[in-house]
């Protein structure tokens, strides 16, 4: 629905399964709006449309409903987990509001407090079962689903169990759920069926004999190495058991030899741990739910002084590739993904990798690395250090005004521009609205820099002033304005030397040949007494 870009569009654009309008003159009930988009994503994706009359023939009413936009869909973003971009458009002095509903993932429908809406015609409905399985069935089998032969709820461990429950109650506050037996627990998460106990049941509740028995390659092995040598490693323990029974200690493990890293600001010094939890566990969650079980293998979690690596069997899932993983959501073992989401161990957005992202850029550390995965094995990098403590305050004063607002992409173009590296052109889209939330500022023909407020407030100018001066046309428009400045008098080749210290003489040289082929300067005399001119 993307051609819908403008009112009078809309006000043609027929109402159904991808376009829904909403009066909204003064408020609309956010809990109906998150129905309403879950209906789009799985019909498709397609717009929410508040401040514009449904019935024919339309008009435009204006509507004052979610008046912080931004803020509303963080909100729908945090419980469908699905992507929603919104426009606010003003047509003839009245205010319509855009949401842009993305697509379902593949083979995923998306739920809303346990329940997957549809839109028929113009009713909004449940999902019937028969739609939801063939959706299930787009990428083929879920292995995770898969009923067990022989095993039994006797296989699963109690506490692991548990602390399911725990989580589950703590994510939904739904205290009915401690009255629960077991069993209904289970059925009521999808971990067991009338036919069975479920893969997923295994993978995360199974008790040690019965992953023995049943999925011996459902193991998590965990590594410390103090260097790079080969060898045996320093610590080695394997966890042979449900996930929900060891995914802590895992983590104690991890924390064990998290070193903590300072920097000051101000009068204050701050520390920073070298591996951040939340961003471990991500890794982790990533590697249990999207691993191909049915690969021999193991999820490996290697930790090194300064880095943590997370490899597991099977390569991507169908359809991610490095160029896509931020924007894709498709979980290889669906049923597991379903219930870690239920208590709430599937991150903001269902993205755990964006999460992933997200902090790294906010902990100036190197962003996640995909070096050596391939379409056997997913290897991902987690490297600790701080790259560049002046980029954290810059960071920090960033996140102090406006992290909630920012999207994953809007912290991948901070940490771009601030590297002075490439954008690509969904990077690039970004630009005007962090311009606009004076973030970034525009210098000249497509060059972007981080805003000059950012590094003073942080008392970093002078690293803005270095990522100015690296742009070429920049530093010529710095020589031009002095010599104009000058022009009565001239200026003499040392004080161009002094308007850009950072670049050498031969540099400044070739910057001052171009200004003159182009015919925009002119250099009077020779050798040491030469002096440049504008040319008139």
């Amino acid at each position: 629905m993307s051609y819908l870009e403008t009112v009078p569009e809309l006000l043609e654009a027929k109402e159904g399964e991808n376009v829904q309008f909403k009066e909204a003159k003064n408020r609309f009930d956010f809990g109906e709006a998150v129905k309403c988009c879950c209906a789009l994503a799985n019909n498709g994706g397609g717009k929410l449309v508040f401040g514009i009359t449904d019935k024919r023939p339309r008009s435009v009413v204006g509507s004052a409903a979610f008046n912080q936009p931004e803020r509303t869909r963080m909100g729908l973003i945090e419980r469908l987990r699905i992507n929603v971009d919104f426009r606010l458009l003003n047509y003839e002095g009245k205010r319509v509001l855009v949401f842009d509903v993305k697509s379902r993932p593949i083979g995923l429908p998306v739920q809303y407090d346990g329940v997957a809406w549809i839109y028929e015609g113009d009713t909004l409905k449940p999902m019937p079962e028969d739609m939801r399985r063939s959706i299930y069935e787009e990428t083929g089998t879920d292995f995770s689903v898969t009923i067990c032969a022989g095993a039994t709820v006797d296989d699963l461990d109690e506490t692991a169990i548990e602390n399911f429950r725990t989580k589950w109650i703590e994510k939904s506050g739904k205290r009915q759920l401690a009255t629960l037996s077991k069993e209904q627990l289970l059925h009521d998460c999808g971990a067991i069926t009338d036919d069975g106990v479920t893969y997923a049941a295994l993978i995360l509740f199974g008790r040690n004999a019965a992953i023995i028995k049943y999925l011996p390659q459902a193991e998590i092995i965990f590594e410390y190495r103090s260097s790079e040598a080969s060898g045996p490693a320093n610590q080695r323990e394997e966890f042979r058991v449900g996930f929900f029974a060891c995914y802590d200690r895992v983590w104690e493990l991890v924390n064990l030899r998290n070193d903590r890293q300072h920097y000051q600001e101000g009068f204050f010094v701050f520390d920073i741990a070298t591996f951040n939890e939340r961003v471990v566990r991500e890794a982790i969650l990533n590697a249990v739910s999207h691993r191909n079980y049915q690969f021999g293998g193991n999820i490996f979690v290697r930790q090194f002084r300064d880095r943590l690596v997370v490899e597991s069997p099977g390569g991507f899932p169908f359809g991610i590739t490095l160029e896509n993983i931020l924007d894709r959501q498709l979980p290889r073992n669906r049923r597991i993904a379903e219930i870690l989401s239920f208590c709430g161990m599937v991150e903001r957005s269902g993205q755990g990798m964006n999460l992933m992202f997200e902090l790294s850029v906010q902990e100036a550390k190197p962003l996640p690395d995909f070096t050596g995965t391939d379409d056997f094995f997913v290897s991902v990098t987690l490297n600790g250090l701080i790259i560049d403590k002046a980029m954290l305050s810059v960071i920090n004063r960033i996140s102090e005004r406006c992290a909630e607002l920012l999207s994953t992409e809007d912290f991948l173009v901070i940490d771009a521009l601030y590297h002075a590296r490439p954008l690509n052109e969904k990077m690039q889209s970004r630009l005007n609205r962090l311009n606009e939330m004076g973030i970034v500022e525009h210098i000249g023909r497509k060059k972007y820099v981080l805003a000059r407020s950012l590094y003073a407030a942080t008392g970093k100018t002078g690293v803005h002033t270095r990522h100015v001066g690296l742009d070429r046309d920049t530093n010529k428009e710095l020589l031009l304005k002095h010599i104009r400045q000058n022009n009565e008098v001239g200026t003499p080749f040392k004080e161009l030397q002094q308007v850009l210290p950072g670049l050498n003489r031969n540099q400044i040289q070739v910057l001052m040949r171009e200004l003159k082929a182009n015919g925009k300067v002119v250099c009077k005399g020779k050798t040491s007494a030469a002096k440049w001119f504008i040319t008139e």
